[in-house]
């Protein structure tokens, strides 16, 4: 448990910096440890990384879409809270049925790459209007910025796996 905690302290602390210092508004520190908590609960291993990323990003992209779809398709008159609603039922409804496919049946995974990437489209703005940056190609849309950090997550929790196994010669 030593190694662990001195691998994923030591990692989470560039992690951090990284963060907020040359990669500042690129990743986000809380989605990269939301992807390194997903790497050890899918696993802890090679195919975790594929899970993580791959049903991660996937659940962030739906997200996008739905505040896409919020933002620029109102639905005859209805309120935002309706509009809403109906988007995210919508998305979230392909999520799960996307489980279907096997690169997309993590489904847990899909769900924190969907809930990550609302929560960073919310804060941007209490009437979502800064939600439409989902359709944005650059670092304002918070489908890339999530995506990225959960992949940048994923790969400190195989490292921090790695190195907790040198400290430990193997035990971790």
């Amino acid at each position: 448990m030593f190694g662990l905690a001195l691998s994923i302290g030591g990692l989470g602390a560039l992690a951090t910096w990284l963060a907020l210092s040359p990669l500042a508004g690129m990743i986000t520190i809380w989605a990269i440890f939301i992807g390194w908590a997903q790497f050890f609960h899918n696993g802890a291993d090679i195919a975790a990384i594929k899970n993580t990323i791959v049903c991660s990003v996937f659940g962030s992209v739906l997200a996008g879409v739905a505040f896409a779809l919020i933002t620029q398709v109102g639905l005859g008159g209805a309120s935002l809270p309706v509009n809403a609603a109906v988007w995210v039922g919508v998305t979230v409804f392909v999520l799960v049925m996307g489980a279907t496919i096997p690169a997309f049946s993590v489904i847990p995974s899909a769900v924190y790459g969907y809930a990550a990437t609302a929560a960073y489209a919310i804060h941007a703005g209490e009437d979502l209007s800064a939600a439409g940056s989902t359709l944005a190609m650059d670092f304002s849309n918070p489908v890339i910025v999530v995506s990225l950090s959960i992949v940048v997550g994923a790969f400190f929790g195989l490292a921090s796996a790695k190195v907790a196994g040198m400290i430990s010669g193997g035990d971790e």
